[in-house]
């Protein structure tokens, strides 16, 4: 028998890779989806458009199609867009075009798990910088690392995953002004926070704008997109698999964006639930919670986190627990559901809490 473990890189060997339970809960909100499903409507009309798809055919490797969708709700031109297999494979990309080896990305911490993953993954370096007691970007910290020349990707999660908050504009914009290299915004809920960057695009020329339609209702199609300059864009697209995007993913999303109506007033439900959330998670206490644009929400109580956790699951209830380290030590992370599924949450929580 070989030795197998000689065969593997020392870094992955060492890497933690990103867990997802596999919980059967009556009530799943652990992962930031959208809780509606799509309207029968909607679904009549995609049904319709894939059977007249034909799977036995490569996809189209531009999406041309879908692109020409999203360029037109965005106002920019097709051109300037790269669709992925979902956002995580365009972070990849990004990572890959512009980050050498013995080069770096730096990213805020508590952020996005993956920007530390796939660079790790790709033998490239991380350097990590503390969120403040606000969850905002520390200014000066950042722009003291920035000035390594190692240094060539910032990714900036905005809102944050997994502190839902959006980080001061005036910092991100300042970072952005003195930095040489490629900044990320990641607007993955940009849908719940309504902000984004994507006015500056034509103003600096080292900025990508990320978006994805998972949060939105169509996490299970993995469709992920991002916008630049057109030199960037030239950059990346020599990297990108040439047929890295489904037939059917892009089919079915082009459809639903050509009725986007019907999903943005799900949206609109999923905003307004949020608040109420956050309120009846105000109003108990033992429980704070922090701020949030998304769609979840993060807090923590008196009592250890795990315990929470696991009491919620006896109640069918399934969020995720964050991790027992660093700033998240005794935090856990809820979705924002649909109303019946947040009242059985709320109800869950204090019928899990004890006396403080």
């Amino acid at each position: 028998m070989k030795n197998i473990d000689s065969f593997i890189r020392p870094d992955i060997r060492e890497l933690k890779g990103y867990h997802v339970e596999d919980i059967p809960c009556r009530v799943k909100l652990d992962a930031m989806e959208n809780p509606y499903p799509l309207p029968d409507d909607l679904w009549t009309m995609v049904i319709k458009e894939v059977k007249g798809t034909f799977i036995n055919r490569y996809p189209d490797p531009k999406a041309a199609g879908l692109k020409r969708v999203i360029a037109k709700q965005l106002d920019v031109v097709p051109e300037d867009i790269i669709i992925g297999n979902g956002s995580d494979e365009l972070i990849q990309m990004i990572i890959t075009a512009f980050c050498g080896f013995h080069e770096k990305i730096l990213y805020p911490v508590p952020s996005f798990s993956m920007y530390e993953i796939i660079a790790r993954a790709l033998g490239r370096g991380t350097v990590e910088v503390l969120l403040d007691d606000k969850w905002d970007f520390p200014l000066d910290e950042i722009k003291e690392r920035m000035m390594d020349g190692d240094i060539k990707i910032i990714f900036i999660s905005y809102p944050n995953n997994p502190t839902g908050n959006c980080f001061s504009m005036e910092r991100i914009l300042r970072i952005i002004e003195g930095f040489e290299g490629i900044i990320v915004l990641d607007e993955a809920y940009f849908d719940f926070s309504k902000k984004t960057f994507l006015s500056y695009l034509k103003e600096f020329n080292n900025l990508i704008i990320l978006r994805s339609l998972s949060k939105i209702g169509m996490a299970g199609l993995r469709i992920g997109f991002l916008v630049a300059n057109r030199t960037l864009i030239e950059t990346i697209v020599k990297v990108k698999l040439p047929y890295n995007s489904n037939i059917l993913s892009q089919v079915v999303s082009r459809v639903v964006l050509e009725n986007r109506e019907l999903i943005d007033a799900q949206v609109d439900s999923i905003i307004s639930e949020r608040e109420r959330l956050l309120k009846g998670l105000e109003g108990m206490e033992g429980v704070t919670p922090s701020p949030s644009e998304a769609n979840f929400i993060l807090f923590n109580t008196y009592e250890e986190a795990i315990v929470i956790y696991n009491r919620l699951i006896e109640k069918g209830i399934l969020i995720k627990k964050m991790d027992d380290s660093g700033r998240l030590k005794n935090y856990l992370r809820v979705s924002v559901g649909r109303f019946e599924e947040n009242d059985d949450f709320l109800i869950g929580l204090k019928d899990s809490l004890g006396e403080p």
